[in-house]
């Protein structure tokens, strides 16, 4: 394979894109992993005091990723965020006001690999959501698995993250909770071109907003799928029965995935400079149902189905798709 590599004349803002978009990446693959055993050394050196201390401050904050977490506006706020959006670029389209007095439910759609476009619009103030949604706070949520990372979970609390639990619906208007409904499965086939998203048997997000009365709003991020290539893995292959295996015991995707590198555009773990495009639809009214039947959920769903198809159709054109192309459910 002829490798080819990136000139040296490379401007400094594109070579501050690429640095912003490497930590995002080590962020998401490998900054769990370094805290953990950053922590078990701390325990285990001289300083295990405050590996205690550590530990038992997350014993009294075990509950705050599932009650709002502990955003920071900051955080949220740094430069290096708008870095990273110019990668792509990642713009954020607004189609419809919100009423700040209600709270939101986001079906983001796709998955992608790594949900590159949910944490640059919803997780950051890069894209302008508190400019553009005046008066919400978004939250996008997480497996519960990783807020039991030490230091980690801290981290990503700043930006908005929070656990992916019942319990995170929080009462009061302003809210939104922004969930990649395709999930893990999903992410098995993004690939550029996919079109196919798993949501005909995800309705615990349609229960969960009857029962809060939240209002449901699908988010379509064209050019998600784009970012990364993916082994050949077709369902029933051995790679996705393994792939499907490791899934069921450890709860997250292990999507074999590759694009370009730091310093070529051949092979590596660096996303390619495709741009994103996140549309936030127009809401889906939700009347409150504290206990909704299956008759309900299932309307509610077939409602959504048709809003997110809706959403698609009418704005493909504008993002380089052909007119033959259409979401497909499974």
């Amino acid at each position: 394979m002829k490798v080819q590599f990136a000139p040296l004349n490379i401007p400094l803002r594109r070579r501050l894109q690429t640095a912003a978009t490497l930590q995002w990446v080590f962020s998401f693959l490998a900054l769990a992993q370094c805290c953990l055993a950053a922590f078990v050394l701390l325990a285990l050196s001289d300083w295990w005091m405050v590996a205690v201390l550590y530990a038992g401050w997350l014993w009294l904050d075990g509950d705050t990723p599932s009650c709002g977490g502990r955003r920071s506006q900051w955080v949220r706020s740094w430069n290096i965020w708008k870095h990273y959006r110019d990668y792509f670029p990642i713009t954020l389209v607004k189609t419809v006001d919100l009423d700040p007095t209600k709270n939101y439910i986001f079906g983001f759609h796709p998955h992608g690999v790594l949900v590159a476009g949910a944490f640059g619009n919803f997780c950051t103030e890069a894209t302008g959501f508190s400019r553009l949604f005046p008066g919400l706070r978004s939250h996008l949520l997480m497996l519960p698995f990783w807020f039991r990372v030490p230091l980690f979970r801290d981290y990503i609390m700043l930006g908005g993250l929070v656990s992916s639990s019942k319990s995170s619906l929080r009462p009061g208007g302003g809210n939104v909770a922004v969930l990649a409904v395709g999930g893990a499965p999903e992410a098995l086939d993004a690939r550029p071109g996919a079109l196919t998203l798993q949501i005909k048997n995800r309705k615990g997000f349609i229960k969960l907003a009857l029962k809060h009365g939240a209002q449901l709003v699908p988010v379509f991020s064209f050019g998600e799928n784009e970012l990364f290539d993916q082994m050949e893995n077709p369902s029933g292959s051995s790679l996705r029965k393994l792939q499907n295996r490791l899934q069921s015991i450890m709860g997250v995707a292990m999507p074999l995935f590759h694009a370009r590198g730091v310093f070529q555009y051949s092979f590596g773990l660096m996303p390619y400079r495709k741009p994103i495009h996140t549309v936030v639809g127009s809401p889906v009214p939700v009347v409150q149902t504290p206990s909704p039947s299956n008759e309900d959920i299932e309307s509610l769903h077939q409602v959504y189905l048709q809003s997110l198809t809706e959403l698609f159709e009418t704005h493909k054109h504008r993002y380089g798709l052909e007119e033959h192309q259409h979401l497909t459910f499974t």
